[in-house]
């Protein structure tokens, strides 16, 4: 008989979260969702005033702020209810009032920015002097007023929003075809058995050792987007499209620059990491060489990518265990980290495992004013410990950032989001592998890493390659055919991935199973943020002088100043090559320690 999951209830308080931190009973949480509406009907008395005078203007922000800060705990708090319990009628309901009430937040106080942006620089410097208090929404000023010459008149800014749902579609009309609608041919699996392909078994069948099940599995699924091509890549041509239409709309001069002005990253830096990756990729051809020698392929498909090199290592490890190898593995950091470290592994953050009905996966979350928390569905293995590492570094990030910012400035941007959970994993991997004399379990672990880095690193890199491509020749009145797609990602398949594999031509197509694409230049954040967190973690072992606690302000520095300019401050200037560098140089070390076992 099938073993099922545990309810809620048979799961033991010790390994659950305590969200009663965030508020101590439902009846908490309605006063305060019932002080937001009361809010509300003050923000009205700020819109068409909100900058009549110094004075006023610090009052109507303090009030938006202190209405987002408890708004975001009612989201909090609701998200988190209905992730333990998916079939709880009781936080569904909670969770959507949540997120209307967050709607209507944004709604009412939409009038911020449009009339910040009527202020000249002067106009803000002199209220900012003669105003006690409003210093501190310097930042928050300067970056709304820097995109100023990008916001259009109060009647064009509601055109564009009106546009929103229509240039929302092609994202939309992907998602129900790619999730909804597109259905799979069978395979027969390692024993046989007829089995119908699906986006999650794809992934399992990719990493079959089985080399049959993989090329079955590669051949089956893309067969079926070959049958579709025409409406994929007309829905990713009008994704494209609304990309440049906004650029255009105000005034950028393209959809890459109006990306990422949002960010206050130049395009130099997306360009530097293409560049740079591009000019380093021998010890990626030297891995995927190294990848066909260890297989003992004659030819390596790119169906044998995602095949495992070192057969599994049993490496059982409780909760408690894995605790303390995390613990072990981030003693670099210092006493102050691994004492907030063991206070959220011992004080209800992290909700541990798996329950009926609560939601898969794992997440770091929480609000300003209360500790961050951790999701997991933690089972005995290798990969569940790093993900333990992974999520905490989130949660410190969060914990450090709430302690030492004020609110406005307490959510961190995802540009930077990555750094301190792929710093954590790096010194973890390196902590386990001076820790172990099994050739084994080196070897399995030093492919891990290597995996990672060439999953974030190489191929996001090429991701973005490929989405600043498909928008330039948009942009230059190309049509964004089928049979031009399938070349420009065939090309860069074989760039990137070296003389030694058979790019095969099912691997044209897979840009259109990839949601990213949709993002709008979204993919090279992932590369960027595994760089910087791999050339920080560098200098922490290596011991540099002050690079723990540059590492540190900058956790605590949330969103105080633009992304580029808190990792310089840590150490890392991405306008350079040297962090891609330093970390592909890692990334080489790695490949030379799997040749000298294998």
């Amino acid at each position: 008989m099938a073993k099922e999951l545990p309810l809620r209830s048979e799961i033991d308080d010790e390994y659950k979260w305590d969200l009663e931190d965030i508020y101590n009973s439902d009846e908490e949480w309605e006063k305060d969702f019932k002080k937001v509406e009361e809010l509300l009907e003050k923000v009205g008395d700020y819109q068409g005033r909100l900058v009549s005078s110094g004075k006023v203007l610090l009052k109507g922000l303090d009030l938006i702020m202190d209405i987002q800060e408890v708004v975001s705990r009612l989201y909090a708090y609701a998200h988190m209810r209905q992730d333990e319990d998916t079939s709880n009628q009781t936080y569904q309901a909670l969770f959507n009032r949540a997120q209307s009430l967050y709607n209507r937040v944004a709604s009412t106080t939409s009038f911020m920015v449009p009339e910040i942006l009527t202020l000249s620089r002067e106009e803000v410097e002199r209220y900012i002097e003669d105003t006690k208090g409003l210093e501190l929404y310097r930042h928050l000023l300067d970056n709304t007023l820097r995109q100023k010459e990008h916001y259009l008149s109060a009647s064009e800014e509601r055109l564009l929003a009106m546009a929103g749902d229509v240039t929302q579609g092609p994202d939309n009309i992907f998602s129900m075809l790619n999730n909804a609608d597109l259905t799979f041919p069978t395979i027969k699996d390692e024993e046989g058995e007829e089995v119908r392909l699906t986006h999650g078994r794809y992934i399992e069948f990719m990493q079959s050792k089985n080399r049959r099940v993989r090329e079955d599995a590669f051949k089956g699924l893309y067969s079926k987007y070959a049958e579709f091509i025409n409406t994929f890549s007309t829905t990713l041509s009008t994704a494209v499209k609304g990309h440049i239409f906004y650029a255009r709309a105000r005034k950028y001069n393209s959809a890459l620059e109006a990306s990422l002005d949002d960010d206050n990253v130049p395009v130099a830096v997306y360009n530097n990491l293409i560049n740079t990756v591009k000019e380093n990729l021998e010890p990626m051809h030297r891995y995927i060489s190294l990848r066909k020698r260890i297989l003992g392929l004659d030819e390596l498909h790119m169906y044998d990518i995602y095949a495992p090199l070192v057969k599994e290592v049993e490496m059982k490890i409780p909760f408690v265990e894995a605790k303390e190898k995390v613990l072990q593995g981030l003693k670099p950091l210092g006493d102050e980290y691994l004492g907030i470290l063991r206070e959220g592994f011992n004080s209800g953050w992290i909700d541990v495992y798996e329950n009926k009905g609560k939601r898969s996966g794992a997440y770091s979350s929480g609000c300003y004013g209360v500790h961050p928390y951790v999701l997991l569905n933690y089972t005995d293995n290798l990969d569940n410990v790093f993900t333990l590492a992974h999520e905490m570094g989130h949660a410190l990030h969060s914990y450090y950032s709430n302690k030492n910012q004020p609110f406005v400035y307490a959510n961190y941007k995802i540009f930077v989001a990555e750094v301190a959970s792929t710093l954590n994993e790096t010194l973890l991997i390196n902590y386990l592998l001076d820790h172990t004399d099994d050739e084994n379990e080196q070897r399995f672990l030093i492919n891990h890493y290597l995996e990672q880095f060439r999953g974030t690193v190489f191929r996001q890199t090429m991701f973005a390659e490929f989405e600043k491509i498909i928008h330039e020749e948009a942009e230059k009145g190309n049509p964004l055919t089928p049979q031009l797609l399938k070349e420009i990602y065939h090309d860069l398949n074989i760039q990137y991935y070296g003389p030694e594999i058979v790019v095969d031509n099912e691997i044209d197509l897979e840009w259109a199973r990839i949601p990213h694409f949709y993002y709008n230049f979204y993919v090279y954040k992932y590369a960027t943020g595994f760089s910087a967190a791999t050339a920080l973690a560098g200098k922490i072992l290596q011991k540099e002088d002050g690079a723990v606690e540059r590492y540190l302000n900058f956790l605590k520095s949330g969103d105080s100043d633009y992304p580029l300019h808190l990792l310089k401050k840590a150490g890392v200037d991405l306008t350079s090559s040297a962090p891609i560098e330093a970390a592909i140089g890692t990334f080489a070390e790695f490949v030379d320690k799997m040749e000298a076992l294998s």
